[in-house]
């Protein structure tokens, strides 16, 4: 079995990561760690694991979680994590990092985006990014691992066939993605109030979002070009979930199968991915509770443009699901294990 701890277990991302792994064959968890619900069960803050899991929240203690981890998830919000990552690395724990502070090759980038220094810039020569589907190789002998964002997440994998093959014009892209509340994550903010969030959306952060230096930095390293692009990020009245339609001009007049032939033979035998056919187009509810990404595409000819979509759960596939299939290919076991379920549709 896998001895897994948690820090951060309480939040959204945090709650997904102890639902998932809770069922996971090959898991045992060790710790659940929370800042504010010291002393509490795990079923007292989310009744849906009652006559599940009675597991308290414990205060964090680096040095009781080394001695019984083999694997440890930080989820906590970015520069939290910085020297915990160092302690259970010199440690020889693994870790899987879900803040934004392993993501990165390129720590000016990181500390320009995010507005502070960087703790321990060596490690990022050690981190990889966790997107499977493009560092499978790498995440397999990662000791620590920087957990993708969810918009980067659901924009990356929309976009990488196109740059790897050159089909696109890169200087042409945009990005608008919509996400679901829990995309905030769970402090408060009036914001996210009901009665402003309800029959509404809202555009924010536009043209300084964080995740555009993540999606600007993978895409480059699949092009082997400097991308830089347009992404607008807006917030729908959902809990979850997350809808991204990416534009681009297209370098030639390539057919939508041509295009297909591109896309599945870049993620063939991908188990999480789906390539829609016959100009279908994906949604989030196709995904939600689901490790999946569905993209879907269509060909403008008057334009010669390309419009993608890809859908995600912004909790799984976009976060803890993502962390659990890394976890899965460090152990070198089978990728999918806990986290082979369809979604839920309704």
């Amino acid at each position: 079995m896998i001895k897994v701890s948690i820090i951060g277990s309480t939040g959204y991302a945090g709650i997904e990561l102890v639902r998932l792994l809770n069922s996971h064959p090959q898991v045992s968890i060790s710790h659940l760690i929370s800042h504010s619900h010291v002393g509490k069960a795990v079923s007292d803050l989310y009744p849906n694991f009652r006559h599940v899991t009675d597991k308290i929240c414990n205060p964090l203690d680096v040095h009781a979680i080394s001695k019984d981890s083999d694997i440890v998830f930080t989820s906590l919000p970015h520069g939290k994590s910085d020297t915990i990552v160092q302690f259970l690395h010199k440690e020889g724990i693994k870790v899987i990092d879900l803040s934004a502070d392993y993501r990165y090759q390129k720590v000016s980038t990181y500390e320009n985006w995010y507005n502070r220094k960087h703790e321990n810039p060596h490690l990022l020569k050690e981190a990889v990014y966790g997107l499977p589907e493009i560092y499978r190789n790498e995440i397999k002998n990662a000791n620590i691992v920087g957990n993708p964002g969810c918009y980067g997440t659901a924009a990356i994998l929309g976009l990488a066939p196109l740059v790897a093959s050159k089909l696109i014009d890169q200087n042409s892209i945009i990005v608008d993605a919509k996400s679901g509340a829990t995309g905030a994550g769970k402090s408060l903010s009036q914001g996210l109030h009901f009665c402003e969030l309800s029959e509404t959306m809202r555009a924010y952060k536009i043209a300084s979002h964080r995740h555009t230096s993540e999606i600007e930095e993978i895409l480059s390293l699949c092009s082997n070009e400097d991308i830089k692009l347009s992404f607008t990020p807006h917030l729908m009245p959902l809990k979850r979930g997350i809808l991204c339609t990416m534009y681009a001009n297209l370098e030639d007049s390539f057919d939508f199968n041509y295009i297909y032939d591109v896309y599945t033979n870049f993620y063939a035998k991908e188990a999480f991915i789906e390539i829609y056919n016959d100009n279908i187009i994906p949604e989030p509810k196709f995904v939600n509770g689901s490790n999946s990404c569905h993209i879907g595409f269509v060909v403008d000819e008057r334009l010669n443009r390309i419009i993608v979509v890809s859908v995600i759960d912004n909790l799984i596939k976009g976060a803890s699901g993502q962390a659990i299939q890394n976890m899965n290919i460090m152990f070198g076991i089978d990728e999918t294990m806990g986290l082979d379920m369809p979604g839920w549709y309704l």
